[in-house]
């Protein structure tokens, strides 16, 4: 018999987990930001009050970057509460996972720890050796300032002469500088030619100041872009006739890529239906990988109600996840069964609207007799309420209580109210999910979920996933 307390640590993690996956402190269909804030803050300090280990051990899983940043600062905040040993594994999962983040993420973490008087030795030395490893500090002291000059300041480090004058006093200089970058932001101010020597988001700024027309920036500027920058710049670009903007749509990761053309218009996606369709299969067969054709017979209910449309801060994102999760699928499965909850049949023209019909399209799918049967919705099952909840429920306790038929429920929405994400059935494991990519290792991670897996395998798990993220040469 396992330890209760285990079993206790076990659900918890499980819970963090969802919550760090999901949630971002951002205003979502029906939870106002300050709910989700005050909601997430608060799993935070339980979580690392009373499981510390677990809680740092959470920055080698697949949560998302806001949440990864969180246990950053609360861990480096909180130093003197660990031990000698705790901190040294601390270090090295934070500078693993700081490599791992965005770089105007980690600078906007920086200028926090600044703010919030956290300075130890720790802290500065983790901001140095993050520094250090930057692959272009020209580029990072152009591209994100204002976050170089406060790590600069807060950490005490020592900068040679060129950078410093740069960060510090860029105008005094009378002469140009030897690092081109920073002459080319000197002569910005006053060349045009110049910017395009820049990144875009430096360009972007003197283009405004020069008057320079959109079109012609943006073709010049071009070259410059990177993949993200390119997809966010799609409709832009054809708008102004921009052609030398276009990139490879297949390159760009898949959930990006569903947002993507889920803010086109449906005429545009009818009229663009081969490039898109085909950009969307390549991502997804990427993502899939050795995996491609391997899960059999799979049933997926998509949900595409109006709360799909997420909030202003998430536009369409928890729909975008849909889309991704149905051309992953598509990938993964030797047959695939989408349902929509519209009924839609054609994906690439899915849009949020209607009610959250759950229960009907789960008999529907479950009438297939799949091999696997995933669900991706928010969970708010109001078509009639409950009835996906009885179904799911009487299906595995009744009529498949050997588990034939796989059951997951992948959730894109965090629950601020109840601390999670919302569940279908206690029968049934649910999970949360940020990015379509994450959904075969969120299907591996339900086993734990659904409560038919030791928790010593859930200790197993992620002690190997630590093990594995530690090991990593970086």
């Amino acid at each position: 018999m396992e330890n209760r307390t285990d079993l206790v640590a076990a659900e918890d993690l499980l819970l963090f987990m969802n919550a760090a996956i999901t949630s971002t402190g951002q205003r979502e269909f029906r939870s106002g930001e300050w709910q989700q804030r005050m909601s997430l803050e608060f799993l935070h300090a339980y979580v690392l009050g009373n499981y510390r280990e677990l809680y740092a051990a959470t920055l080698a899983l697949d949560i998302n970057h806001h949440n990864a940043a969180l246990i950053v600062r609360r861990l480096l905040e909180t130093a003197s509460e660990a031990s000698p040993e705790q901190r040294r594994t601390e270090g090295r999962l934070i500078a693993g996972r700081l490599a791992l983040l965005p770089p105007q993420r980690v600078y906007r973490l920086f200028r926090e720890l600044r703010r919030a008087g956290v300075n130890n030795r720790r802290t500065r030395a983790i901001m140095r050796d993050w520094l250090a490893a930057r692959p272009d500090p020209a580029l990072d002291a152009v591209k994100y300032r204002a976050g170089v000059k406060a790590a600069a300041r807060h950490a005490h480090l020592p900068l040679d002469t060129e950078l410093g004058l740069f960060l510090f006093a860029p105008h005094t200089r009378r002469t140009g500088f030897s690092t081109p970058l920073f002459d080319a932001w000197r002569r910005a101010h006053y060349t045009q030619s110049a910017l395009y020597e820049l990144p875009y988001t430096v360009a972007e700024g003197f283009a405004v100041k020069h008057g320079i027309d959109r079109g012609a920036f943006l073709e010049r500027i071009a070259p410059r872009l990177t993949r993200l920058e390119r997809l966010r710049l799609q409709e832009s670009a054809r708008e102004h006739r921009a052609d030398a903007v276009a990139g490879d749509l297949a390159a760009m990761p898949l959930t990006r890529l569903a947002s993507y053309v889920l803010s086109l218009p449906l005429d545009d996606r009818v009229r663009r239906r081969e490039e898109l369709t085909a950009a969307l299969r390549a991502a997804a067969r990427r993502t899939a990988g050795p995996r491609t054709g391997s899960w059999g017979r799979v049933a997926a209910v998509l949900d595409d109600s109006f709360s799909a449309f997420g909030s202003a801060q998430k536009r369409r994102r928890p729909l975008a996840v849909a889309l991704g999760c149905h051309f992953l699928l598509e990938a993964l499965a030797g047959e695939l069964i989408p349902l929509w909850l519209s009924g839609r049949t054609d994906a690439l023209l899915t849009y949020p609207l209607g009610p959250t019909p759950l229960g009907a399209r789960v008999l529907d799918a479950l009438e297939h007799r799949p091999d696997r049967l995933v669900i991706v919705s928010d969970g708010w099952d109001n078509a009639p309420p409950g009835l996906a909840g009885e179904v799911l429920r009487i299906w595995r306790t009744r009529l498949d209580p050997q588990g034939r038929t796989s059951v997951v429920h992948l959730n894109p929405v965090y629950d601020a109210e109840d601390f999670d994400v919302r569940r279908l059935a206690r029968e049934v494991p649910t999970v949360g999910v940020r990015d379509a990519e994450d959904l075969p290792a969120l299907v591996e991670l339900a086993q734990f979920a659904e409560g038919r897996t030791r928790a010593a395998e859930l200790w197993t798990h992620v002690n190997a996933r630590v093990r594995s993220f530690l090991e990593v040469d970086r």
